[in-house]
């Protein structure tokens, strides 16, 4: 006789006292759930298991900022000793249970973003583990956005000193800093700009979004955003440190066309590390790049950066 498996119950949890159930599969980010969820970053409706009798086989959640709707979703792992069809088929079930319930009619779905290792795809066991997830959301009708990298500047990695080519002062307010986030949104290599580009906004209507929906949310000093000039007061670009509600981080760098070609990416990203890097008890500063962004990736690598992981993100059309 031949036993059969007990019958898939998919389900969210019932309250923050089931987190250890979650945990059952893990991922790198296992670490933050407990604060996420006291600080309502998550919530335990947003977090749903798929249950073989008392096996958790699969397992989603979604992330917010503490509103009221998802803004990503960040967590999706599946029981990886399950043999194929049934691994993508049990994830496929729990998904499309989960963001019916979850996912408000009529709002955007939320991006799939996904930490993965920098070799995943030369190690076959972290290819297959990657490649089942990315199945699995390409049967809901999702895409690949980006893969980028996932840069670290380490505590006691000499800053490079002021070349003195820049002045630099704070930035103003919100019209002065997207005064230069418009243009610098021409020629862009960021996937998500040409994506906001190509979906018909103009590029200040991406500059304001892109400000609105990040830039804007950060609660760190205004006073450590640089716009860096020529001495003659020519604007040349700007970069954004922040902390996030995990690391401090480089949030974002711009260049403006006319001024690109000269190297100054470096200097914009010497300022902002030497920001973050003069607050007290700051053991590490987290950036990331498009994988395609070649200029950017290779002037981490020039300040100290080490990639310590990649990250891809999907979306939904």
């Amino acid at each position: 006789m031949t036993a059969v498996p007990p019958a898939l119950t998919v389900r969210p949890l019932t309250g923050p006292d089931e987190l250890a159930l979650f945990c059952r599969l893990s991922y790198v980010l296992d670490h933050e759930l407990a604060d996420d969820l006291a600080t309502g970053r998550r919530r335990p409706e947003w977090m749903w298991v798929a249950l073989r009798g008392d096996r958790v086989v699969a397992r989603v959640a979604w992330w917010s900022q503490g509103g009221d709707i998802p803004l990503a979703l960040d967590f999706f792992d599946l029981d990886d000793t399950l043999p194929e069809p049934e691994r993508t088929e049990t994830g496929l079930q729990l998904l499309r249970a989960a963001a019916a319930a979850v996912l408000p009619a009529g709002v955007p779905r939320p991006e799939y973003g996904r930490f993965v290792p920098p070799d995943w795809r030369e190690d076959p066991v972290a290819r297959d583990l990657v490649e089942a997830r990315i199945r699995v959301m390409e049967r809901t009708g999702a895409r690949m956005l980006v893969e980028r990298l996932r840069l670290e500047w380490r505590a006691g990695t000499p800053v490079p000193a002021d070349s003195g080519r820049l002045r630099f002062r704070p930035v103003t307010g919100r019209e002065d800093l997207l005064a230069l986030m418009a243009p610098v949104m021409e020629g862009t290599l960021d996937a998500h700009g040409q994506e906001d580009l190509a979906s018909g906004l103009s590029a200040r209507e991406a500059a304001e979004k892109h400000y609105d929906e990040e830039l804007g949310a950060y609660s760190t000093p205004r006073e450590w955003w640089r716009i860096a000039e020529l001495p003659g007061g020519e604007p040349v670009g700007f970069v954004i440190p922040a902390r996030n509600s995990y690391n401090p981080i480089i949030a974002y760098i711009g260049v403006l066309p006319a001024q690109r070609g000269h190297g100054y990416i470096d200097d914009l990203l010497t300022e902002g590390t030497r920001v973050l890097a003069a607050q007290d008890g700051v053991e590490r500063i987290r950036a990331a790049t498009d994988l395609g962004n070649v200029p950017m990736a290779k002037s981490f690598a020039r300040l100290g950066y080490v990639n310590f992981e990649r990250a891809f993100n999907m979306v939904w059309d």
